[in-house]
């Protein structure tokens, strides 16, 4: 029960690793988790398959300054106070090299990856100040530590998310804040399923097969690896750790 009477708001709830996640973190005591989701028939999905009253769902765009307020306030106002904030919410843009890609798909992808946590930390923070700190956990990838051809606009985001957790976790050490990233490789869940088609249109499969053979153990992430090392961060066990990229891939980047 390393989550005891904590609240949590995962943003990206409805989708593999926030449902993964929000189940985990019901089982470890949580006191109320609100999930945070673009989509409206995801979180209904999600909804019904946790059935918890621990659970909220908010419909909400992470790249909206109001939206963003909104959910915040809703969480705190239905549990008393925030303590971990899961930026979790995450776009993958298309597969096209830098001269063909549409500058309106990157601007999506930049305002969710990279302003959403942005957003979640500006106003954030102060819900947690107010108790006493928190942990705040953003998703990155392996993405944020190389390049790759032909996804500028997700290895840029989540380039940029990196430099906003240290940016965070210096601004928010005083008020007992941490925060974090996790990167993760390929993860079996939409997210990749969407990528491997672009990276081979037709022969999904084989992009995978090929992407699979670039990590160590054999295999890529599930939902529930990435959801293991979100609750060891959110929990009293790291403590001491803040400012840190943690990554989760097999020894793919080894």
């Amino acid at each position: 029960m390393s989550l005891k009477d904590k609240v949590i708001v995962i943003t990206g709830g409805a989708g593999g690793i926030g449902l993964s996640t929000a189940k985990l973190f019901i089982q470890e005591g949580a006191k109320g988790i609100a999930l945070v989701d673009y989509s409206k028939e995801n979180l209904d999905e999600a909804e019904k398959e946790l059935n918890s009253s621990k659970v909220i769902c908010i419909q909400a765009d992470v790249s909206e300054k109001d939206d963003t307020e909104r959910f915040l306030k809703k969480t705190s106002d239905a549990f008393g106070n925030i303590d971990i904030l899961f930026l979790n919410a995450g776009v993958e843009g298309v597969v096209k090299p830098m001269t063909e890609y549409p500058e309106e798909t990157f601007n999506r992808v930049i305002g969710v990856n990279v302003k959403g946590v942005w957003l979640g930390m500006k106003f954030g923070f102060p819900y947690l100040k107010k108790n006493g700190g928190g942990s705040v956990i953003i998703t990155s990838s392996v993405a944020g530590l190389s390049g790759e051809a032909n996804v500028s606009a997700y290895i840029a985001s989540k380039h940029a998310t990196i430099g906003l957790m240290r940016t965070g976790a210096k601004e928010g050490a005083p008020d007992k804040i941490r925060v974090n990233t996790i990167n993760p490789s390929p993860v079996d869940n939409r997210m990749m399923r969407s990528l491997e088609e672009g990276f081979a249109p037709g022969a999904a499969e084989a992009a995978k097969e090929q992407l699979t053979q670039r990590i160590p153990l054999g295999r890529y992430a599930t939902n529930e690896d990435i959801a293991d090392l979100a609750l060891f961060l959110a929990s009293d066990k790291s403590k001491f750790i803040t400012g840190a990229v943690h990554v989760i891939d097999g020894g793919m980047t080894a």
